[in-house]
């Protein structure tokens, strides 16, 4: 890490919950840009997302993985990108 960035880092890490949390904000929409639409909006359609998701589920329409054998597929994925 470069300095200016450790400086920037230890800066931001002082600043009170609230101040970090409007910095990421303004960062990540530096990076991708405001969103479309307002965050009620936003906030609407993911409530109707996880009522689909937990429909599907109570449907047994999902197909169910243990996380033992996700985390064991995320291990190999990165493994095969480190070599």
């Amino acid at each position: 890490m470069g300095a200016i960035l450790k400086d920037l880092e230890e800066q931001a890490l002082r600043l009170p919950p609230k101040e970090r949390g409007e910095l990421i904000h303004r960062l990540i929409v530096s990076l991708d840009g405001e969103p479309e639409d307002s965050p009620e909006v936003i906030a609407k359609a993911w409530d109707e997302e996880i009522a689909r998701r937990v429909a599907d589920m109570e449907a047994g329409r999902t197909k169910w993985i243990p996380a033992d054998e996700v985390f064991k597929e995320i291990d190999a994925i990165i493994a095969e990108q480190k070599r």
